[in-house]
């Protein structure tokens, strides 16, 4: 972090990790300096015993130079800016300066050893997964081949599960035993008042256990005057100095009030003395004593009354061996911006000086002083713009050298919302700077390309980028289509990928293996399609019940603008054109994915046209030119893809249709007839040829078994009662396999658990379930030891069974490092089924989970109980649930409330078409969590309830269950208003006089506080939400956390108008009128952030209303939708223009809704029946992206305050001096920003520095130095070289603010001066360097 507190650009970007320059130790190499905030040390700190070096002592030079003797005290300015003090090393290394490091106390050291620990063990998981791969790779090679390196894999395996366990176990030890803040002890406090007779706390060990009593044990303002009294001592050494001004951080650390109470002429004097200061040391640990004094923005008046500005601009001008105070300063400024409207006493001579640091590519403080122009830009975009800050930001856009350009990116996309902030960029091109990547003819870099496509990304998901870039007739988004012809491979392949990502195209399951090259066959399809499509899930929910998926509307007008931009031809060209056989696949994938979904989110006018592929078939159809047969080809390809695709859809999600994302996840299972399985009817020799495949027979071992065959013949034969006494009685195929999974024959038990190995516990599901499909299987398992035996290992874990044993088979470890765990999936799987039950009442098993329910020892263990257990059926399992649901921990009880879900919204459609619901019993149990004591068990049943309502007749049940949800306050809110879409729920709220009540509420104010809660749910939406861990194991780890609820909030006014009565209610308060007229009177209004709350309040409204059938009345009876449109083509404020877009989208759900919008040039898509999807879009884009290039405010016309200027005179007027050599300073000085001129300026200014020329020791001139860089451009090194001519008096002059001018301060007045006064320079340093830089530019 750059300071103490983060700021809103500091979340948004990642972190920018800067190596440390200054510091030797391992600690402070593995983290960036500016983060390592625990302390500034002295740079002489010894550790051999050797005398400290004092200011006094010899200044070594660096290696291969003689040694230059100074007699500077601490406390004088240097003119090379060199420190004092160098450490002396075992190994007489004495040119090595170590600089300045910042202390690590326990708390941090303990972060490093944490962060250490955890680096490892991701270094041991990546070890431990490619020693899986290539056990994988080996297993399918011949055994005798591979003997050897398999035994040395598996070694190593074994011992990367070892070490991974150890490092789990001491990264747990590391974070109990991780420091807490607490009261000093008395070791700290022997540092900070070593002279003090002060009460220390009575022990340490009650001090570090954070003892509540509140004793006095030291004063702080006593300590406060201490240190600042000890801060007064003369010639001592820097780290004397640094180790004060640690102690005072500490103190204001430990007492965040002290700073409230500050003398600033006492506490400001001594800051100043230490700014002051020869040693770099010092200075910088003036710059955090300031920073850690900030309270409010009276302090920063204050501070900047010392005169900081000046000292900030001169230190960041320094060069890099003065990198520890250039990074103070640095962080000094950037604690204004953390204090509320700080950033209006920032001076535009220090933002000018932050953007030349900016501007040096080479800088180790460049990303940070980007990011800090962007927080500027973001806070106060005039004083960035007037101070010329806006060139860096756009510099490092376009050259991509800025790791994180999403973060800048989001800050001119803040910028070009609004017409007021707006005026400050310039139209078309800060952000299309971002395409230069794609469009220079010249190859760029594929990491800065994949950078830059990630921030096009984000601008092309907000509202205000796809205006912005849509501007000039989309002359933005064309030149990145047309990029695809440029014949740079990396380029192609990052645009393909940029437009899946904005399509939101999520590449089906046999997509890799098409890509690798593997033909789409009927086998192909039939393996892949099983897993990825839900074939037996259907959405049964009633279309006016769903809400609208706007994801889906943005994605519709995204793929609109591609269509318009020509992306097909694009496509179709680098299909025919490219001899990359990976990317013309990849290319004729995104071609189909494209067809299906134009076909299904945008109307027919856009879809139809898109469909016939004119293009491709003219170039087909030209049989006398050599492009026919790669044209065919691809038409060829594209009908194999786009059959394939079609077979992947899951059911109600093909063409013309769209469920919404409720439908999507709360799908019920549909009881279709079965289907003949070509496997289950098999003769004799192919069921004993499969049973020799599988390997079985020819093996014991596990490992040599062929584990497809065998769960095909699971799948298929077994599901014969016939087949399955042969598998019994002729072979030995069921009692090796079955045996296989014997806990007590350690097999299968233990496995290491990998993600290889989740095979077998998949085949072990299989196996349980076709055994209880027939008699034969049913007898052969209960007279099998598999179930007995599993009954003892759960009996080891009940503490009432009397079993014991020393390594129990459900143990912690064992669940979590072997397949243990997946023997409670197949206890699942028996009780899926009446036998089932019946064996596992036979061996007790069920009282034993009572057992473990009750004694609540084993929590990992009762989880996986609950996760896994099929609650279909009545009997055991339903009461071991709803015992969890109220006996359980709190984490058990929300554990087995989530276990709920699934069957609280299930629904099967018999094949008749009738709608059967078993999911009353768990309403029931749903309902009863709403009283439970702990809010976080009642808000997950709420949310799973609300989801339960999107079913009509599981809606009229939960409202017959009548539950209490006063006490439940706003989490019960969501579930009310979903009662009030029925007339049974309408009347029973009614009873409760809670529509009144909750009417005049969002009338009065909820309806604005719905804005920011609906905003906030489509930016959440709107992120990419990619699976991270795709191998996961569900079976060991909680998969509940995939329920993310990011659906739309629901509004009063839209369940209100499902319903007859609801709608009068509605017209009786004429509540929709009067939003009607707020949209009326102040839909264009773009200045008032408060009134357009209001308007956008009053557009939700209206669009909610309007996309209900009964509500759709009062859209006719008022001329609102022409208002909205209007907003939606030619409002100023881009995000409005999105809202009003939603909204009608909104409205064209509706029959009547839609019929207006189709006369005003909008329209949707609709499903067969005529229902529309609510995906509207305009027939003309242009009307809709009509934004004009607005007037850009050029620096010169900014004013500004005078809160944010150093030197209030311009330094136009004063550029006259009466002295013709100080004339000819600033001459020269305004010359040096003129490339023509700038090596003679140079050159001619050494000269007059070599004469000694009076004016280089006069404030005054000095001042209209800074007045010249605080008003002009000047690059970093100009403003070393200029301030490095002056005499160093002449600041201490400025600081102080003595404005004399007289020229008798020579280098023979060095002998009247203190030692805080005297410069560390020696003349004849300066002359040696002022000699070389004048020979470098000759």
């Amino acid at each position: 972090m750059l300071s103490t507190s983060t700021t809103p650009t500091q979340k948004l970007s990642g972190t920018q990790p800067t190596q440390s320059l200054y510091s030797n130790s391992p600690a402070a190499a593995s983290r960036p300096s500016l983060d390592r905030d625990a302390g500034l040390q002295p740079p002489g700190a010894s550790t051999n015993g050797t005398r400290n070096m004092s200011s006094v002592s010899a200044s070594y030079a660096p290696r291969g130079l003689s040694l230059n003797p100074s007699s500077q005290q601490p406390g004088s300015f240097s003119s090379d800016l060199r420190s004092q003090m160098m450490q002396s090393r075992a190994g007489s290394r004495t040119d090595v300066y170590i600089r300045d490091k910042l202390d690590e106390d326990d708390e941090s050291m303990t972060e490093n050893t944490l962060n250490t620990l955890k680096d490892t063990l991701t270094r041991e998981m990546k070890i431990r997964e490619g020693s899986e791969n290539m056990l994988e790779a080996l297993n399918a090679k011949k055994a005798k081949q591979t003997k050897d390196q398999r035994h040395r894999v598996e070694a190593e395996l074994t011992a990367s599960n070892t070490r991974i366990k150890e490092l789990k176990q001491k990264i747990t030890e590391a974070q109990r035993s991780k420091p807490v803040p607490s009261t000093p002890t008395r070791i700290r406090n022997e540092g900070l008042l070593h002279n003090a007779t002060l009460r220390s706390p009575p022990s340490a060990s009650r001090s570090g256990a954070g003892s509540d009593i509140d004793e006095p044990t030291e004063s702080p303002t006593f300590a406060l005057a201490e240190i600042l009294q000890a801060l007064e001592a003369d010639g001592m050494p820097p780290e004397y100095y640094v180790e004060r001004a640690n102690n005072l951080v500490d103190l204001f650390k430990r007492y965040p009030t002290l700073k409230y109470d500050l003398v600033w002429s006492v506490f400001g004097d001594k800051m100043q003395v230490m700014l002051l200061s020869g040693s770099r040391e010092v200075v910088a640990a003036g710059y955090r004593m300031l920073r850690y004094s900030i309270s409010d923005i009276a302090s920063l008046k204050k501070i900047r009354e010392l005169n900081t500005d000046v000292m900030v601009v001169v230190s960041l001008a320094k060069d890099r061996k003065a990198d520890v105070e250039r990074e103070q300063a640095l962080k000094f400024v950037r604690a204004f911006l953390d204090v509320k409207n700080g950033v209006h006493e920032v001076s535009r001579a220090v933002v000018r000086t932050i953007a030349a640091v900016a501007e040096q590519g080479e800088d180790r403080l460049r990303p940070i002083c980007i990011e800090t122009l962007a927080e500027i830009l973001l806070r106060d975009p005039a004083l960035l713009v007037a101070s010329g800050g806006i060139v860096p930001l756009s510099d490092a856009l376009s050259e991509g050298t800025y790791k994180s350009p999403e973060s800048l990116t989001s800050v001119f996309l803040y910028l070009l919302d609004a017409p007021h902030t707006r005026k400050y960029l310039r139209a078309g091109y800060e952000l299309d700077v971002l395409f230069t990547a794609f469009t220079d003819v010249l190859p760029s870099n594929e990491e800065i390309v994949k950078q830059k496509s990630r921030a096009v990304a984000s601008a092309l998901k907000s509202w205000s980028g796809l205006m912005a870039l849509s501007m000039y007739n989309f002359r933005t988004v064309r030149s990145l289509i047309s990029s695809l012809m440029l014949p740079n491979p990396t380029i192609r392949d990052t645009i393909l990928d940029l437009l899946y990502s904005l399509l939101r195209i999520k590449p089906p399951a046999w997509a890799t293996s098409y890509l690798a090259g593997r033909r789409l066959t009927t086998y192909g399809r039939v393996t892949t399609l099983k897993g990825s499509a839900p074939s037996k899930e259907k959405a049964i929910y009633e279309d006016d019940g769903a809400e609208q998926n706007f994801v889906e509307h943005y994605t519709a007008l995204l793929l609109a603008i591609f269509v318009k931009a020509g992306m097909m031809p694009n496509l179709l060209r680098v299909a025919q054109d490219t001899d990359d056989p990976m990317l013309k696949r990849k290319t004729t994938l995104l071609i189909g994915e494209t067809l299906k979904l134009a076909s299904r989110i945008l109307p027919p006018s856009w879809s139809s046209e898109l469909q016939l592929l004119p293009e491709l078939f003219a170039a087909a159809s030209q049989f006398e030119k050599e492009a026919h047969f790669n044209a065919t080809g691809i038409v060829y390809q594209i009908s194999s893809v786009s059959r394939t695709l079609h077979r992947s859809s899951s059911a109600g999600y093909n063409a013309g249709y769209l469920p919404s994302s409720s439908m999507l996840q709360n799908m019920g299972h549909q009881e279709e007839t079965p289907k003949a399985n070509a496997l289950v009817n098999t003769d004799d020799a192919t069921f004993r040829q499969l049973l020799i495949d599988s390997g079985v027979l020819g093996h014991s071992n596990p490992s040599k078994w062929n584990w497809d065959v065998i769960l095909r013949i699971i799948e298929g034969p077994l599901m014969n009662g016939k087949r399955v006494e042969e598998a019994i009685k002729a072979s030995k195929f069921a009692k090796r396999l079955v045996g296989f999974y014997r806990p007590f024959k350690y097999k299968f038990s233990e496995i290491k658990n990998t993600r290889n190995t989740q095979k077998y516990v998949r085949v072990g599901c299989a196996l349980m379930h076709t055994l209880l499909q027939t008699a034969e299987g049913i007898k052969y398992l209960a007279d099998h030891k598999l179930v007995r035996q599993l009954a003892e290992c759960l009996a080891q874990c009940d503490p009432t069974s009397g079993l014991t044993a020393q390594y129990p088979m459900f143990s912690k470890d064992r669940l979590i490092d072997t397949l243990c765990g997946g023997y409670f999936p197949m206890l699942g799987v028996l009780t899926s089924e009446s036998k089932g039950l019946q064996m596992l009442e036979r061996w007790k098993i069920f009282n034993m989970m009572y057992h473990i329910i009750d004694f609540k020892q084993r929590p990992d263990l009762v989880n996986l109980l609950l996760a896994n257990l099929d609650y279909s059926l009545m009997g055991h399992p339903r009461v071991l649930l709803s015992k969890a649901l109220t006996a359980g921990t709190k984490e058990i009880r929300i554990n087995a409330t989530n276990a709920l879900r699934k069957y609280a919204t299930r629904q099967r459609v018999m094949p008749s078409g009738q709608i059967i619901s078993d999911s009353k019993w768990a309403i029931q149990l749903l309902v009863t969590q709403l009283y439970d004591p702990e809010i976080e068990v009642c808000a997950t049943a709420v949310k799973i309830l609300e989801k339960a309502c999107n079913s009509k007749a599981l809606l009229e049940y939960i409202v017959e269950c009548r539950p209490a949800l006063d006490h439940l306050g706003e989490i019960g809110a969501p579930l009310l208003l979903r009662f009030l879409s029925t007339s049974i729920g309408y009347h029973y709220l009614d009873g409760l006089d809670y529509i009144s009540n909750e009417m005049d509420d969002w009338f009065l104010g909820r309806n604005d506080i719905y804005v920011g809660l609906i905003e906030a749910s489509l930016a959440r939406s709107f992120l990419d939400t990619q699976d991270d861990q795709p191998h996961r194991l569900s079976i060991y780890e909680d998969d509940l956390d995939t329920y993310q609820d990011y659906h739309v909030p629901p509004h009063f006014y839209r369940e209100l108008s499902r319903t007859k009565e609801g709608c009068k209610l509605l017209e009786e308060k004429g509540h929709f009128e009067e939003f009607a007229s707020t949209i009326r009177d102040y839909g264009m209004q773009s200045e008032d952030h408060e009134l357009m709350t209001k308007v956008k309040g009053a557009l939700w409204a209206v669009g909610n209303v309007g996309s209900m059938e009964l509500g759709a009345p009062f859209l006719e009876s008022t001329d609102v939708v022409e208002h909205i449109i209007e907003i939606a083509e030619s409002h100023d404020v881009m995000s409005l223009r999105g809202t009003a877009f939603f909204v009608l989208g909104l409205i064209s759900r509706s029959t009547h809704g839609l019929e207006i919008l189709s006369e005003h040039g909008w329209e949707s898509n609709t499903t067969p029946l005529g229902v529309s999807l609510g995906l509207c879009v305009p027939k003309d884009l242009s009307k809709f992206f009509s934004f004009k290039a607005w007037k850009h405010e050029i620096p010169a016309a900014i004013t500004l305050p005078d809160t944010q200027k150093t030197i209030l005179e311009s330094p136009v007027a004063d550029l006259q001096e009466d002295d013709e050599t100080n004339q000819r300073i600033l001459e020269l000085a305004t010359e040096l920003g003129n490339m023509v001129l700038y090596k003679m300026a140079k050159i001619e200014l050494f000269q007059l520095r070599q004469k000694k020329a009076a004016g280089f020791r006069q404030p005054a001139l000095f001042r209209k130095i800074l007045a010249l860089f605080e008003c002009h451009h000047y690059r970093l090194p100009d403003r070393h070289l200029v301030i490095e001519l002056f005499d160093k008096s002449v600041l201490r002059h400025i600081v102080y603010g003595e404005e004399s001018s007289d020229e008798s301060l020579s280098s023979s007045d060095d002998e009247q001066r203190t030692e805080r006064q005297r410069s560390i320079s020696d003349p004849a340093d300066l002359l040696e360097t002022t000699a070389r830089v004048y020979k470098a530019s000759i």
